[in-house]
């Protein structure tokens, strides 16, 4: 294909990843400008509502083929962690003053502080003004990264008897074990955490449109490293022929667990930064057709293809 090409003009790999930042940086640059003075009333606001929207799916989306493409797990439970995550970052950053109307059903609810607010408080002290932003700026990444820990960790405990299933025995397990996520979140009993089937809102949420699209691309850029990594090749591996993977050595049910929750804690910020969208949530979205939808999306975009993975999540979407 290149044979025509003058030698003068064919670009040199360090020429080309300069480009590559070259129009990253210019499209950011275009989002946070045209998310300034385009209208809300405008017809091209909805198009910064897709790349958003398409930004979460696409990390979600990653993270659910990093399971399925990468590793060959066929697992359906994508939406309840999302879930997980989800109601992790939303009951944590619920400003302590709102928590008496968020929770006009369960007395205020158990817990009575908000992570952006205690840091913003801290450094207030010190800062300032200047400290109270910075503190909630801070406040939104803790509750995030710890959306994502509660879900991984809920996928290391359900991992240990389900990965030992396999192709649609482990299928049904996994989206069993979302659909039990989604009546556990609905248990009055557990009301004053999650709120029962009642709404959560009020809670912190991004002032750019810039936010979700850099920590998708952040948490995109590490599933890619870690493909490229002895393990993404074990999981691979595993992927092609379990039995000659293990022939050479791999230890097929730490490396499935392994996918199972790095897969899992990046639906859970998957779900945080979907709340965070959507400025309220509720166990309603994150039903079955939630993970058809991502399934969808990978299936479109290419099973094992991360690229067609986040092309596949902005045309669904």
């Amino acid at each position: 294909m290149t044979e025509g090409v003058p030698h003068s003009l064919k670009l040199t790999k360090k020429q080309k990843n300069l480009l590559s930042i070259i129009v990253l940086v210019a499209f950011l640059v275009f989002v946070q400008v045209g998310s300034m003075t385009v209208s809300p009333s405008s017809g091209l606001s909805m198009l910064f509502t897709v790349i958003e929207k398409g930004s979460i799916y696409a990390l979600v989306a990653v993270a659910l083929n990093l399971l399925n493409g990468f590793t060959g797990l066929f697992s359906l439970g994508q939406a309840g962690f999302m879930l997980i995550g989800g109601y992790t970052y939303a009951v944590l950053t619920i400003p302590a003053a709102m928590r008496p109307n968020v929770y006009q059903y369960f007395d205020g609810g158990w817990i009575k502080f908000s992570i952006p607010e205690v840091i913003g408080n801290a450094l207030g002290g010190v800062m300032g003004e200047t400290g109270y932003a910075i503190g909630e700026f801070v406040g939104m990444f803790i509750p995030m990264i710890l959306a994502g820990l509660l879900a991984a960790a809920v996928a290391f405990l359900i991992g240990i008897p389900v990965l030992r299933l396999k192709s649609d025995y482990l299928a049904i397990a996994t989206l069993g074990f979302a659909e039990i996520f989604r009546a556990f979140f609905q248990w009055n009993t557990l009301g004053p955490l999650t709120n029962g089937s009642n709404i959560l809102r009020s809670f912190t949420s991004y002032n750019s449109p810039l936010f979700p699209i850099i920590v998708a691309g952040l948490c995109i850029a590490f599933i890619v490293m870690l493909i490229n990594s002895s393990y993404g090749r074990a999981f691979k591996a595993i992927r092609d022929d379990e039995i000659a993977a293990e022939a050479m050595g791999v230890n097929l049910f730490k490396h499935k667990q392994w996918s199972f929750v790095i897969s899992s804690f990046f639906a859970g910020i998957g779900g945080a930064l979907l709340a965070m969208f959507q400025s309220s949530i509720t166990t309603t979205p994150f039903t079955s057709n939630l993970t058809y939808e991502l399934l969808l999306i990978v299936v479109i975009g290419g099973i094992g293809s991360i690229t067609g993975s986040i092309i596949g999540a902005f045309l669904f979407v």
